[in-house]
């Protein structure tokens, strides 16, 4: 894993286009804007966790489609 430090208003950049910056830090919080083409997936962790699993099941032949609504 890399480890940057960066402050309010800077950036990181990954790859050729996709540019994260630092939009505020205050407390333990911090607020980050991602700019990236449309094709380029973003989903918090949680979300593509829940995504991941339920393709899972999906495949395994164990959600219907009521559960594949739940992660949307």
């Amino acid at each position: 894993m890399l480890a940057l430090s960066r402050k309010a208003n800077e950036s990181i950049v990954v790859g050729h286009d996709v540019e994260i910056t630092i939009l505020e830090v205050k407390g333990d919080q911090v607020k980050i804007g991602i700019n990236a083409p449309k094709s380029v997936p973003i989903y918090r962790k949680e979300i593509y966790v829940q995504i991941q699993e339920a393709n899972k099941e999906a495949v395994a032949g164990g959600a219907s489609l009521e559960d594949l609504k739940k992660v949307f």
